[in-house]
This record gives C-alpha cells, sequence and structure tokens, in this order.
C-alpha cells in the first residue's frame, strides 16, 4: 500500500504545483489576489520572485530565469522574456514577470501531464498480459495441487493431515505477489518518468524501447536548434572578431531577420546605430561611429563592385560580408546551430551499441557536415517530408528495430510507423499525438533516459514473474507435505507468513527502481553487463 501510494501520490504532487491564489493586474494596473480557479484567458497575471506561474501563457513584460524542472526534467533554469511561453506549475526564481494567459484548468500543460502520466499506470503492457496469464495458470495448479493433496492424504487414512496439508497447499500458492509483479513496477517507472520530464503514452513502445538497435534523428529542431547561429567569424588582415560582429550587429540590430537576430545574439557589445535601411534582397546599411556599414550578401558585393573575402565557412552554410567606408571589413558564416548534447547524446547511443541514423530534408553537403561534426553512422539527406516514413520502413526492412525521434509535423508518419515514435515536447501536436513517448524537454540526451528506464524496468518485471512463479512451484510441494516421510510438515501458519513474505520481496525490488537518476544520465551508465 506504501509503494502504490508512494506512485499514485505522484500525480496528486502535479496537481499541487499550482498556487491557490494568483495576482491578476486590471487594464489599468492595479493587482487584485484572486483564487487560480478564477483566471480566464487574456488575463494578465503578475508572477513575483520566488511566485509559481498560476497558468500557461506568455510573457508580456520583464524576464526571469524560470524554474522548470517540474515539467521538463531540466534543473537548470531557463531565461524567459517578453514574448517568450512559460507553463503553469514553474517557479519565476530571480525576478518579477507579467503573463498573458493562454489556457487554463485542464487545457495547461501541466493537467495534461498528469493525464498521459494517469494513462500510462492505467494502460496494459505485455509483460502484465504474461502475469494474467500465469496467474490463470496458477490457480489451476493450485486447485488441482489442493485436490490431489486432499485425495493422497484421505487415501492414506489421515484425514485431520488431509485438511491441514490442503490449507497450506491453498493458501501458500495464493498469487498475490503475481499479482502486484508488474502493476507497481509500472505505477513507480512512470511516476518517475513524469518527474524527469519523460512522458510514456504507451506502455508497450516503453517496454520495446529496450530492445531498439537503432534510433533515427531529425536533424532539425531536434539535434539541431532549428534556428541560425553564428558559427565563424573571418576578419580582413589588421581586423578583429569582435569588431566584426559588433559593426554587423549595430547594422542589424533594428531589423527583424533570424540572421541579423543571430548575428545580434554573438556580439560582445552592440554600438548605437542610426539611419538604418533595409536592402531588400541584398542586406541591411546603418551609420555607425560614423562609418557607413552594409552588411549582406553575394549580390550585396555585386552592388558595391567588391570581392568576397576568402574565409572557410562550414559547409552548408550563409555567408555575410560585413563593408565598412566601401571595405571589406570581415566575413560572418551562420548556420543552424548543433545542439551542444547532441553529440553526449550520440556518444551515449554508441556507448550502448545503438546505431544512430540522422534524417533531413536539407541538402546533402549539409546534412554530411552536421553528421560528421555528431558522428552518426548514417546521413539520410535530401528526404521529402511525405517520404519519412518510407525511411523508416527501409530501416526496418533491414532487419533493425526502430525508434525514431522528431518534433514537426512531417514527423507525424514517421513517429507513426517506427518501432518507438519519440516526440520531442517543444514539437507539434501532431508529432506529439503520432508518438508513444513524449520528451517534455528538447535535450536529445533525454533519449537515454528513455532507453535505460525502459531496461530496468522491464528487469524489474522480470525478476518479480520469476520470483512469483517461482516461489509458487516450489512451495505447494512442501506444503503438499512430500518431505512429511522425512519429518518435516510446514504448518499453515508458516505458510501465511511465506506467501506475506513473497509479496514484500516483490515490493521492495519494484522500490529499487527508485534508484534510477533519470535527469542526468552520462553516457557510460548506458553501458550494462
Amino acid at each position: 500500500m506504501r509503494a502504490l501510494g508512494q506512485a499514485s501520490g505522484a500525480l496528486d504532487a502535479l496537481s499541487d504545483l499550482l498556487p491557490d491564489t494568483a495576482e491578476r493586474v486590471a487594464p489599468d494596473g492595479t493587482v487584485a489576489t484572486v483564487p487560480t480557479a478564477g483566471l480566464a484567458v487574456g488575463d494578465v497575471v503578475l508572477v513575483r520572485p520566488g511566485g509559481r506561474v498560476p497558468a500557461d501563457g506568455t510573457v508580456t513584460q520583464g524576464a526571469a530565469e524560470v524554474d522548470e524542472s517540474t515539467v521538463t526534467g531540466e534543473s537548470r533554469p531557463a531565461l524567459r522574456a517578453a514574448g517568450d511561453r512559460v507553463v503553469a506549475g514553474t517557479v519565476a526564481t530571480d525576478s518579477a514577470i507579467r503573463v498573458r494567459v493562454s489556457a487554463v484548468g485542464e487545457d495547461t500543460a501541466l493537467a495534461g501531464v498528469r493525464r498521459l502520466v494517469a494513462d500510462a499506470q492505467a494502460s496494459r503492457s505485455r509483460a502484465q498480459a504474461l502475469a494474467d496469464r500465469a496467474a490463470a495458470v496458477l490457480f489451476w495448479f493450485a486447485a488441482v495441487s489442493g485436490a490431489l493433496t486432499f485425495a493422497v492424504w484421505t487415501a492414506l487414512g489421515d484425514l485431520g493431515s488431509a485438511v491441514e496439508r490442503t490449507v497450506t497447499v491453498l493458501v501458500i500458492a495464493c498469487p498475490h505477489a503475481l499479482g502486484l509483479a508488474i502493476p507497481l513496477v509500472i505505477a513507480i517507472s512512470t511516476a518517475m518518468s513524469a518527474r524527469a520530464g519523460i512522458l510514456v503514452k504507451d506502455r508497450l513502445a516503453l517496454e520495446r524501447m529496450r530492445s531498439v538497435d537503432a534510433v533515427l534523428f531529425d536533424k532539425t529542431g531536434t539535434l539541431t536548434r532549428g534556428e541560425p547561429a553564428v558559427v565563424a567569424v573571418s576578419p580582413a588582415p589588421g581586423g578583429t572578431r569582435d569588431e566584426v560582429l559588433a559593426l554587423a550587429a549595430a547594422a542589424e540590430s533594428d531589423s527583424e531577420h533570424p540572421l541579423a537576430r543571430a548575428i545580434v545574439a554573438a556580439a560582445p557589445a552592440v554600438p548605437p546605430a542610426r539611419g538604418f535601411r533595409s536592402l531588400a534582397g541584398r542586406g541591411v546599411r546603418a551609420v555607425v561611429d560614423g562609418h557607413d556599414v552594409a552588411v549582406g550578401g553575394p549580390a550585396l558585393l555585386r552592388e558595391l563592385a567588391l570581392g568576397p573575402l576568402d574565409s572557410p565557412a562550414p559547409a552548408g552554410a550563409t555567408v555575410l560580408h560585413v563593408v565598412r567606408d566601401g571595405t571589406v571589413a570581415g566575413a560572418i558564416a551562420l548556420a543552424d546551430a548543433v545542439r551542444p548534447e547532441s553529440r553526449a547524446a550520440v556518444d551515449g547511443l554508441h556507448a550502448a551499441g545503438v546505431r544512430v541514423v540522422m534524417i533531413t530534408g536539407d541538402a546533402r553537403d549539409v546534412a554530411e557536415a552536421v553528421g560528421a561534426e555528431l558522428g552518426v553512422d548514417e546521413v539520410l539527406a535530401e528526404v521529402l517530408p511525405a517520404d519519412k516514413d518510407a525511411a523508416v520502413a527501409r530501416l526496418q526492412a533491414r532487419g533493425l528495430r526502430v525508434a525514431m525521434v522528431g518534433d514537426g509535423v512531417n514527423d507525424a508518419p514517421a513517429l507513426a510507423r517506427a518501432d518507438v515514435g519519440i516526440a520531442i515536447g517543444a514539437g507539434t501536436d501532431v508529432a506529439m499525438e503520432s508518438a508513444g513517448v513524449v520528451l517534455a524537454s528538447d535535450d536529445p540526451r533525454a533519449v537515454l533516459a528513455v532507453r535505460r528506464l525502459s531496461r530496468a524496468g522491464y528487469r524489474r518485471m522480470v525478476q518479480n514473474l520469476v520470483w512469483a512463479t517461482g516461489y509458487n512451484v516450489a512451495s505447494v510441494p512442501l506444503a503438499a507435505g512430500v518431505l512429511a516421510g522425512v519429518g518435516f510438515a510446514l504448518p499453515p501458519a508458516a505458510a501465511a507468513v511465506a506467501m506475506s513474505l513473497s509479496t514484500v520481496v516483490v515490493a521492495a525490488n519494484a522500490q529499487l527502481l527508485r534508484r534510477l537518476d533519470l535527469r542526468t544520465v552520462p553516457p557510460q551508465s548506458m553501458v550494462e553487463s
């Protein structure tokens, strides 16, 4: 009861993450304390430092480091500023923010997590079906053993021993441990995984993960950030990297283009600029510290009759040149940034003997460059969205058991076709509906935790099944009195104690799952003997 209570308590703990009250900001700026249940979509709430976000929404004012570990399992706070989404139950650690509510009650992400955990704990697994069949067999085994015991001892002329031995057989053969062997492991593992940001929608998918021998990662948004970042800066002779970035960032500071935002984010400082102009199809222009600065690609250089700077850039990168007073001051290469966690995820899967494949619609040279950086075993490039599920089928035809990891709408068919579909939580609703496992965070290392949980959970299930069935098979003959000839007879009271002890052993073994650390799984921890 204590073990099951802890597992079900994890669901109640998710509900307890929501504060009872919230501070609602009126249109005139006044703040009033209201019950969280009274919030509506469109309300603006004030979240003070150390306070919990009362509902899902978007930050409208302020910036804060938000502790999202209750939802994503990631221990490091994430910076959330104006325009960023925040989730109910997370904590603003250092500053106050104002949030416009976008979802309340059962529509919040936290409520969705709770439903997923409840569904997973209630779902049946292959091991549970096996346990049910074993329990059915044990019923007939106990009934037949009891009948034979009564008949044999009666035939020997000892009616008292016949009754006592029969009762002992029926008591010790009670399959309590077998009935608890699987459900308790399921309850504990799903509660643990939810706390670590791993949401199990399909128990069979989690069980199959232990035998997966190939993981197929979508590139954009999964192994990479899905947004450009500065990957190389080449200053002209006599210049410096920081100088080139500062000039480019100043000129681009008023632009909303993704490349412009990446340059501004990479610059150590952004000097003031004036006279900003957007040059359609060519770049931007502005005056920075009295200098005429232009930033753009090949079209800009052709217009200014300038030659490109000889600068090494990764395959597939976009190269922008920085021109100051009619002279090329440097070049900046931008590309879809690889997540720093991706290499650790690939290395961890390799350490576990799992083949890693990357699939993308990008050009082959771009895909090969990312694949080489990460050390993946195989790269599938220039794959149309509609053909991703066919790529999964081809891998399966090669005898591989495939897990697909993706986040987009075009990944949904592949997620559904794979032996195990894993959706990155930051992805689309369609992708998450098609997957058996959903990762609340966008850290690909969580795939290692899913596999580790699958192996550990299955191992506990098998151990419990072996113990529960083996105990019955070995103990029933003793209870029936097969050793009575040598003076050993198991009393009914001892049989009752032994039966209860077997249940305690199964429960204790399931509790060992709690020793797993699913939040931080170093690659070498995946190597199991």
